[in-house]
């Protein structure tokens, strides 16, 4: 029964049970944080050997010395590595230092600024121009075009991917929208994988839109699955390559959630003609990247096999947590009719949704009993959901002791802020 339909007395009843129980957990004095999507010790624990894999020399394949500066592009080895990652071919390949973010960044920037491509005029010298994001979405997207005074709009996500009527006819009346962000496996936060219809419609919006138009293909969790096997999701630059829209195409990838988080590296994959362009902008910039820290990736990671191998331990490791949180809101929350969540296969969140208007008093209520959550309103351009009822969880740091007693207080808290709202709005 739908914990709404009881009666006043029983909806009173169960907000002083409730409110006592909140205030016991406000005395207790937790320092519990759910707020980013961290790998925890033990799975940067399952790389460690990545410290010691230069023994056998620091002379890549091509005979470039790793130790010293050069190579833009990355090693011809990394260059391989992250073509097999992000399925493309290695001539579609730069790979940079540890940060996919800061290759998004810089894809954008000199967009904006400069021009990627030859003949095109910057963004900003084109007036107001817009970006399309899906959500709710990843927040550091939203910041990078927030901080480059880029306009965004906000397009449905349908479980399958971003809702693609509504993506054709914004770029069919708006020349000035210029890109669309994409987590096309294991989205962040709703952990849902584009369909293959969705993927070969993004790889058509080339023949539609604006020539300066980019897709920007976050295809962070591509190896992340927490089953299997995981979700299949559609090569994109085939199919681009098929239609002649490649060169709008810009693909991303890292290994931070793979090997070490903040010494990893990362991939950006295009057009040669593209990776042209970026190279003669980012030699403004670097010598080159960290090449030793590419090589010992390379050694360290081997082969795919290598690669699956150690993300299925990654999955035994995470898997646990999800399932448990999932398992507490379900026990909690199911039949109540006040709540829903995603389910997701792999990555990294689970997405939550309150009944509207109660996602900032849920996060504000856990916070005041010491359960730091991801504020409202994070996955949602200039952090503003209009329903305020998204909240994204990140159960991959935390222990499972820590999970259990964390989930313990958002439940408590989901259910009295609903109860709450609900007394009030019939006062």
């Amino acid at each position: 029964m739908s914990l709404l339909q009881l009666p006043e007395e029983q909806l009173l009843a169960r907000e002083q049970v409730l409110s006592h129980a909140y205030t016991q957990w406000c005395a207790a004095g937790l320092k519990l944080d759910l707020t980013r999507g961290k790998p925890s010790p033990a799975q940067l624990d399952l790389s460690d050997a990545l410290l010691g894999p230069l023994e056998g020399g620091h002379l890549a394949e091509d005979g470039t010395d790793a130790r010293n500066y050069g190579g833009l592009d990355g090693l011809p080895e990394a260059k391989r590595l992250g073509a097999a990652l992000l399925e493309v071919g290695s001539d579609e390949v730069l790979v940079g230092g540890n940060s996919s973010l800061e290759l998004m960044y810089r894809v954008l920037f000199f967009s904006h600024f400069f021009g990627l491509r030859p003949d095109a005029t910057p963004w900003r010298e084109q007036g107001g121009v817009k970006f399309l994001c899906p959500v709710p979405g990843y927040d550091r997207h939203f910041s990078i075009c927030q901080h480059l005074g880029i306009e965004m709009v906000p397009v449905a996500l349908t479980g399958q991917g971003p809702d693609m009527a509504q993506v054709e006819a914004l770029i069919g009346q708006d020349p000035s929208i210029k890109g669309i962000w994409c987590v096309p496996k294991y989205a962040n936060p709703t952990g849902e994988t584009y369909s293959d219809e969705t993927v070969a419609r993004i790889a058509a919006l080339g023949r539609i839109a604006p020539k300066d138009f980019v897709v920007m293909w976050d295809n962070a969790y591509t190896v992340h699955d927490l089953h299997t096997p995981g979700d299949a999701l559609a090569n994109l630059m085939e199919l681009a390559r098929r239609l002649g829209t490649q060169t709008s195409i810009f693909i991303t990838g890292s290994t931070s959630k793979i090997t070490h988080a903040g010494a990893g590296i990362s991939f950006l994959a295009s057009a040669p003609a593209n990776l042209a362009r970026f190279r003669a902008h980012l030699g403004m910039s670097t010598i080159g990247p960290d090449k030793v820290n590419q090589l010992r990736h390379v050694r360290f990671l081997k082969d795919e096999s290598t690669l699956r191998a150690l993300m299925r331990q990654h999955a035994e490791i995470l898997r646990p947590k999800f399932d448990r949180v999932l398992q507490r809101l379900e026990a909690a929350l199911g039949g109540k009719e006040i709540a829903s969540w995603t389910s997701p296969r792999g990555g990294y969140f689970i997405s939550f949704n309150t009944l509207p208007g109660l996602a900032s008093e849920v996060v504000g209520l856990c916070r005041a009993a010491g359960v730091a959550l991801t504020p409202a309103g994070a996955s949602f351009p200039y952090g503003r959901d209009p329903q305020d009822s998204n909240i994204r969880l990140a159960p991959s740091f935390p222990s499972l002791e820590e999970i259990d007693r964390s989930m313990e207080v958002f439940v408590l808290c989901v259910e009295l802020a609903t109860l709450r709202q609900r007394l009030a709005s019939r006062a």
